[in-house]
């Protein structure tokens, strides 16, 4: 059962790192999830209470086809299941994209869930755009997220959102769960290699990070499919903490002052002029 964001803060660990944890899922989900489970332990013993897994986490395969909509699960099928025993065993709040039972029988939903430390699911995420660009047609698979409200979730002082990959080149997508109180966004992604892709995915994850005076943490699938690259931005638009090409998990500390620093010298959220509305 998905939680409140003051529920959810109940189940967040006590660490206060941030971590993005990066690799190459494939398409055995047990296989997937012993690879969560070991950058996580990483990732715990280098202080993260909070550890974000890449976009399609539960299956991978380099060509979108029936195969994706055969290995969809449900939210309470055996990978997120998983996760939440990952989660529970290791004291953390886990966050990893998986392909998720459509509504359609020829459809999947490419889906974020974030569990908490007890194994329970306290927020979902399902994606909004789907990636019909650069000759990708997504759309042909998946079915495309409800506009709904952004479901939120506390993790050590801080309000985090979650949205998906090629969802960031979007900006109102970020500012719309800003609007909702988020002060860390974390960015599951799938972010395919291809000319000028990896200055896309830093500068697009740096921007939503600058405009909004929030850290972002955007964790990809490590190469040769990926560009990889994942990250962790804050407030004024500095990575600190990131990861090359290799399958490693990269911690990052935010906290509330940084936040407070930066809006009091960029106070861009409180000049703006325009809102977001859905369409």
């Amino acid at each position: 059962m998905t939680e409140t964001a003051e529920t959810a803060g109940t189940v967040a660990a006590t660490r206060t790192g941030v971590a993005v944890a990066q690799f190459a899922p494939g398409s055995d989900p047990d296989a997937n999830l012993a690879s969560i489970r070991a950058l996580a332990a990483t990732a715990v013993e280098r202080g993260a209470g909070l550890v974000v897994a890449p976009e399609y986490s539960s299956y991978f395969v380099p060509d979108l086809g029936a195969d994706w909509v055969a290995a969809a699960e449900p939210l309470d099928g055996p990978f997120v299941v998983g996760l939440g025993g990952i989660a529970r065993d290791l004291g953390i709040v886990l966050v990893a994209g998986l392909v998720e039972t459509g509504t359609r029988p020829d459809r999947f939903r490419n889906t974020i869930v974030a569990v908490g430390a007890d194994g329970g699911v306290v927020a979902v995420s399902r994606k909004l755009h789907l990636y019909d660009a650069f000759g990708a047609r997504e759309s042909d698979w998946a079915e495309a997220g409800a506009i709904e409200p952004p479901q939120l979730f506390a993790f050590a002082g801080l309000q985090v959102g979650i949205q998906t990959c090629y969802d960031v080149r979007f900006p109102e997508v970020t500012r719309r769960l800003v609007d909702a109180g988020a002060d860390l966004v974390l960015i599951p992604a799938e972010w395919v290699r291809g000319p000028q892709k990896e200055h896309h995915w830093r500068t697009l994850v740096t921007a939503r990070a600058l405009e909004n005076t929030i850290y972002v943490a955007a964790a990809d699938h490590a190469p040769p499919i990926g560009v990889g690259c994942s990250l962790v931005v804050d407030p004024m638009g500095v990575t600190i903490a990131s990861i090359g090409e290799q399958t490693d998990a990269a911690v990052a500390f935010p906290t509330r002052a940084r936040i407070d620093e930066v809006r009091a010298v960029n106070p861009a959220l409180g000049l703006r002029r325009f809102g977001v509305a859905p369409r």
